[in-house]
C-alpha cells in the first residue's frame, strides 16, 4: 500500500523515550487516516472515563495520504485526544506547514503519552527525536515561542506547533497553534499538551514517501492547484459570509437572543473588513485558496497590529454575539487570543454568558469586576483577560460553561448555549435544521466543522454524492439526512487531513479526491467507498462517547434554540420536531433508539473487532 509509511512514532514524555511501530494496513484501508485513525487508536489505548488532564490520556496527531505529495490543501493535521470539556472524544485540526513536514520525516501518526517532569519541547528531525528543555519559553506566547524555537534550531523553515500561557494554565478552551498561522482551536487540546508539560513539537523532514505513481501524482496535483486557484480567485476569505449569513438568520446575535443585525454585519464583514484592516491573503502551504487573512492596522494608540486577522467564527462570537461592530476592537482581541492560545468561539460565548447573567441578576458587578455591556470594547478586553487567565470571574470557566452554571446556580442553565459542554460556534441551528441534528450528534460537542450543513443554505452540495440539490433548510423530514450527508463528507476531509475549502471554495469534487487517492496509494475507491471510511470513523468516535457514558440523553439542543425569531431570515422558525429529526438520523447511521451503534452496523462497516465494546 503506497502513500503511507505505515509508521507510528510513539513518544513517552515520562521517561523521554521514543519508538516506532507499524500501522495495521487493514485499518489504513478502512479508515484512510486522520480523525478516523486517531479515533481507533484512542479507542484501543485510552480507557473510558479517565481524567483528560491525567498522564493516562494520550494526544494523537494523525495524517492521511494527502501529504505524500503536494496535493492542494494538504497542510491540514488532526489532533485526537480526550477533551477537557466533554471528558470524551475530541478531535481538532490546524494547518500551516507542519503536516507535510511530519510526513516527510517518515511518519503517518504521532502518539504522545505520559507526562514530563519539567517543561519540554520535542524536535523531530527525520529519524532523530530530541527532548529539549522548554523552561525558558514556558510562559511565552504562541508567536514568541515559534520565533524562539526557530532561532534555537537555526532554521526558519522548521515548523512547530505549540501552546501559549492558556494551555500551560490548563484552560479548557486552550488551542494548539501552528507557528501562529493556524490553530487547532476547539475543545481544549492545548490544555492536554499543557497537562503533559509539553510546550511544542517542532519537525523537519527530508524524505519522499513511496507513491504508486509519483509522476502522475505530481501532474494531477499541479493541474488541480491551477484550477482551484482560478475558481477561488478574488475571494475575501471567511469574512465574506458575514453579511449573507446574517440575512439568512445564521449569525449568533446578542448571544443568540437577537434576530437581525444588518448594519453591524456590514460593519464587520467584507468589503469593509478588507478595506479597513488592509488585508492580504495568508495561504497555508500548498494552498490555492488563501482563506486566512493577514492584516496591518494602525491602532488608536498609534501602534501597529500586524498579523492574523479574525476569521468569520471570531467575527461572529466576538462581534455579533456581543453586538460589537468595532472591527479594531475585535482584531485586537483576536490577536490577544491567538497569542495566549485560546479559542475565540468559546471565549465569545463565555463573555456573552457573563453579560446576560449580569442582566438577569445572577452575577453582580462586584463579582464580575465591572458593569459588563453589549457593544463595548472595555467589556470585551477585560473579560477576555480574566477568562484567558482563569482569574476572577474567569475562574468560573475552569470546567467550561457547565462548570460556571454549577457555581452560579442552575437558574443560569437556560442562558448557556452549549452541547456536551462545548459552546455553539457562530452558526444558528434555527436557520438550518440539519445543523441542529449535526450539533446534537457531533462527538466533540457542538461543532459545525464536523458536518457543515449550514453551507447548504449558501448553495453548497455534493452532486457526485447522490445529491441533486442542497436540502431545503427548514425541512423537518430531510434534516436528519442533511446532517448525515454533510457529516460524511466533512469526515472524509478530516480522514484525509485536507482543507474543506478546497471543496467549498475551490470546487474540488469527491470524484477528484478518488483520483488523488488512486495515483498516490494505488487504491481504486468509488465515491461510496470513500464515504464508507467516514461512516466507520463516525462509528468509532461514537463508541468512545458511548464508553464514556453518553447516549441520546446527551444529543440535545440548548433551550434558546427552540425560540423562533420574530423578524429576519429565520422568522417563525425553530427545530421543534427535533426528536423526530434525531430518530431519522439514528436510522440512517444504523444506531438504536438511544444512539448506540448496533452490532449489525459495526459488522457491515468491517468493524466487527469492536462489537465486544458495545454496552
Amino acid at each position: 500500500m503506497y502513500g503511507y509509511w505505515k509508521t507510528i512514532l510513539r513518544i513517552n514524555l515520562t521517561d523521554h523515550t521514543y519508538s516506532t511501530e507499524t500501522l495495521d494496513e487493514k485499518y489504513l484501508k478502512l479508515l484512510l487516516g486522520g480523525a478516523a485513525l486517531g479515533a481507533k487508536i484512542l479507542l484501543d489505548e485510552v480507557k473510558p472515563k479517565i481524567d483528560p488532564l491525567s498522564p493516562e490520556n494520550k494526544i494523537i496527531f494523525s495524517l492521511g495520504f494527502m501529504q505524500s505529495v503536494n496535493f492542494p490543501g494538504n497542510a491540514k493535521w488532526t489532533v485526537v485526544t480526550k477533551g477537557p470539556l466533554t471528558g470524551s472524544f475530541l478531535d481538532s485540526a490546524g494547518t500551516g506547514a507542519w503536516a507535510p513536514q511530519l510526513k516527510k520525516a517518515g511518519y503517518d501518526v504521532l502518539v504522545v503519552e505520559g507526562k514530563s517532569e519539567n517543561p519540554v519541547y520535542i524536535f523531530i528531525n527525520d529519524d532523530k527525536v530530541e527532548f529539549r528543555d522548554a523552561s525558558s519559553i514556558w510562559g511565552k506566547d504562541t508567536i514568541e515561542t515559534s520565533k524562539i524555537i526557530k532561532e534555537e534550531l537555526g532554521d526558519k523553515r522548521i515548523n512547530a506547533i505549540n501552546i501559549g500561557p492558556s494551555g500551560e494554565n490548563l484552560n479548557p478552551i486552550a488551542c494548539i497553534s501552528c507557528d501562529g498561522h493556524s490553530f487547532a482551536g476547539r475543545g481544549g487540546a492545548g490544555a492536554i499538551m499543557g497537562s503533559k508539560n509539553l510546550k511544542a513539537i517542532a519537525v523537519w523532514g527530508t524524505k519522499q514517501v513511496p507513491v504508486a505513481d509519483l509522476e502522475g501524482s505530481q501532474v494531477l496535483a499541479k493541474e488541480l492547484f491551477i484550477r482551484l486557484h482560478e475558481t477561488a480567485k478574488g475571494g475575501g476569505g471567511t469574512p465574506d459570509v458575514m453579511v449573507p449569513l446574517e440575512e439568512l438568520g445564521d449569525v449568533p446575535i446578542k448571544y443568540w437572543r437577537g434576530d437581525v443585525w444588518h448594519h453591524g454585519a456590514k460593519m464587520i464583514g467584507t468589503p469593509r473588513y478588507t478595506e479597513l484592516l488592509n488585508v492580504k491573503p495568508l495561504p497555508c502551504q500548498n494552498c490555492p485558496v488563501g482563506c486566512h487573512r493577514h492584516i496591518n492596522l494602525k491602532l488608536k494608540d498609534g501602534s501597529i497590529l500586524d498579523g492574523n486577522g479574525p476569521e468569520y467564527e471570531t467575527l461572529g462570537m466576538l462581534g455579533a454575539s456581543l453586538l460589537l461592530d468595532d472591527l479594531e476592537a475585535i482584531a485586537v482581541a483576536n490577536d490577544r487570543a491567538n497569542r495566549s492560545g485560546i479559542d475565540t468561539v468559546s471565549l465569545g460565548s463565555y463573555i456573552g454568558f457573563v453579560i446576560e447573567c449580569y442582566e438577569a441578576g445572577f452575577l453582580s458587578a462586584e463579582e464580575i469586576g465591572m458593569v459588563p455591556r453589549w457593544n463595548d470594547e472595555e467589556t470585551l478586553l477585560y473579560l477576555e483577560d480574566k477568562i484567558s487567565r482563569l482569574e476572577g470571574v474567569g475562574s468560573l470557566f475552569r470546567k467550561g460553561i457547565r462548570g460556571a452554571v454549577e457555581i452560579i446556580g442552575q437558574e443560569s442553565a437556560g442562558i448557556a448555549v452549549e452541547v456536551k459542554n462545548l459552546d455553539l460556534p457562530a452558526h444558528d441551528p434555527r436557520a438550518v435544521y440539519g445543523l441542529a441534528v449535526n450539533y446534537a450528534t457531533s462527538p466533540r460537542g457542538a461543532c459545525h466543522e464536523r458536518g457543515n450543513p449550514q453551507a447548504s443554505a449558501l448553495g453548497l452540495f455534493y452532486p457526485d454524492c447522490d445529491m441533486d440539490s442542497p436540502p431545503e433548510r427548514f425541512d423537518e423530514d430531510s434534516a436528519g439526512y442533511c446532517a448525515y450527508v454533510y457529516q460524511n463528507t466533512s469526515m472524509l476531509f478530516n480522514n484525509l487531513t485536507m482543507c474543506k475549502f478546497m471543496v467549498n471554495n475551490g470546487g474540488l469534487t469527491v470524484t477528484e479526491i478518488g483520483k488523488e487517492l488512486k495515483v498516490s496509494t494505488g487504491l481504486d475507491y468509488t465515491n461510496r467507498d470513500l464515504l464508507k471510511t467516514s461512516e466507520r470513523g463516525i462509528a468509532l468516535q461514537r463508541l468512545i462517547n458511548v464508553r464514556d457514558g453518553m447516549s441520546r440523553k446527551d444529543d440535545t439542543l440548548p433551550p434558546k434554540m427552540l425560540r423562533a425569531a420574530v423578524i429576519g431570515g429565520r422568522a417563525g422558525k425553530s427545530p421543534a420536531a427535533f426528536e423526530k429529526m434525531l430518530d431519522d438520523y439514528y436510522k440512517l447511521r444504523g444506531w438504536d433508539e438511544n444512539g448506540i451503534p448496533t452490532a449489525k452496523t459495526l459488522e457491515e462497516l468491517g468493524l466487527e473487532d469492536y462489537i465486544p465494546m458495545l454496552p
